[in-house]
């Protein structure tokens, strides 16, 4: 896990080595934009969690969308990052990860990975992330980005996330990043004991659910109603 540091530490560095990159913005311009959306965006919507809050400081949003959006990285909205895919909006990565409510030593799958985006933020918080992307051109440039990045805690691999990723199973939380019309069984299948899965699920009209498995069973809390690209492959089939 990468060494967390305080928004105090991460001002100083960046006041004191400010680089240009390429876009025309320097890493104190980014930091500044970083530090506006976390407050603005995320703890005045009642993001409280300091683990959150602290991880999406830490992760540089601008890394993982496309040269061309590096000045609207850190707007308020989701942006495409290919392949018809689109890397979420900040608040809504933030509530998502808030709601699995992690402690800092869980082992998480996400299913989704597009840019790599939430599976960074995740990756500053847990020890152990298991990413799944089922279009593999973003699956592998993902992977190549968080580990230029120098996140060894995270894997990546292509595949089909409805079937999650059994081999590494159980998981203390999972989370979906892409909408099916229904809760994969697999998925709960694969969820520990006390563990959280939060998931966006419907077709045309979508409600951001939180499942939690208690004595074995599901307790299910429906959040907001969000808007997420649909869950394809076996999601498709099995909503048939």
């Amino acid at each position: 896990m990468k060494i967390r540091i305080s928004i105090l530490t991460v001002v100083f560095i960046f006041g004191l080595n400010c680089c240009f990159c390429e876009s025309g913005y320097s890493d104190g311009d980014y930091l500044k934009m970083r530090l506006e959306m976390v407050e603005t965006q995320i703890i005045r919507r009642g993001v409280t969690d300091s683990l959150v809050l602290a991880a999406m400081m830490s992760v540089p949003r601008h890394n993982f969308v496309p040269d061309e959006f590096g000045s609207r990285s850190y707007g308020d909205y989701p942006l495409p990052i290919g392949e018809g895919q689109t890397i979420s909006q900040p608040y809504i990565v933030a509530l998502m990860t808030e709601l699995l409510e992690l402690k800092g030593d869980e082992k998480v799958l996400e299913i989704g990975t597009g840019s790599g985006y939430q599976a960074a933020v995740l990756g500053e918080i847990v020890p152990l992330v298991f990413s799944i992307e089922i279009i593999c051109t973003l699956a592998s440039s993902a992977e190549k980005l968080l580990d230029k990045m120098g996140y060894e805690n995270i894997t990546v691999k292509c595949g089909d996330g409805y079937q999650g990723w059994p081999e590494q199973a159980p998981f203390d939380a999972i989370i979906v990043t892409a909408a099916p019309d229904h809760i994969p069984l697999p998925l709960i299948d694969q969820l520990a004991e006390g563990g959280k899965l939060v998931i966006p699920v419907g077709d045309i009209y979508q409600e951001l659910i939180v499942l939690t498995k208690v004595d074995g069973k599901v307790e299910e809390e429906k959040i907001i109603p969000v808007r997420f690209v649909p869950m394809t492959g076996e999601a498709e089939d099995k909503g048939k």
